[in-house]
């Protein structure tokens, strides 16, 4: 039985936490497909190598929660940790990109009646969830 793997596996244990600090939750809600971009923000004084890692490659183009954490090669939630850690000091934005601007097509756009089918389906399917309404 080797004892080097079990070392190797502790220590990455022990890098992620130190990583996050002990935390083990992000402050913001972030999904896989979460897509960042550089923001015009820093990253603070006391921030992992890894913030910088994921600066970069967030200044090289739109990246996804799930394709920093695989570049880097550390687990999902740490990775949100620290993109947490960036989205408060501005060093990051969350990319929202409007599919449907204004500049779209009328054809591309989704229509009423295909919303409204599509609302049905999911309500069939999922009968129990809980409906979203807004106030009004």
């Amino acid at each position: 039985m080797s004892t080097h793997g079990d070392a190797a596996e502790d220590s990455t244990f022990v890098r992620t936490y130190t990583l996050t600090r002990g935390r083990t939750r992000p402050r913001h809600l972030l999904g896989l497909d979460t897509v960042l971009d550089a923001g015009p923000g820093r990253p603070g004084l006391c921030q992992a190598e890894e913030c910088e890692e994921i600066l970069a490659l967030c200044r090289d183009h739109r990246r996804s929660v799930t394709e920093l954490a695989g570049r880097l090669g550390r687990p999902v939630t740490a990775v949100k940790i620290l993109v947490s850690d960036l989205l408060d000091s501005q060093a990051l934005v969350i990319s929202v990109t409007d599919a449907y601007g204004s500049d779209a097509d009328a054809d591309e756009r989704p229509t009423t009646h295909l919303l409204a089918a599509l609302s049905v389906a999911l309500k069939r399917k999922f009968p129990d969830a809980i409906a979203y309404r807004q106030a009004g």
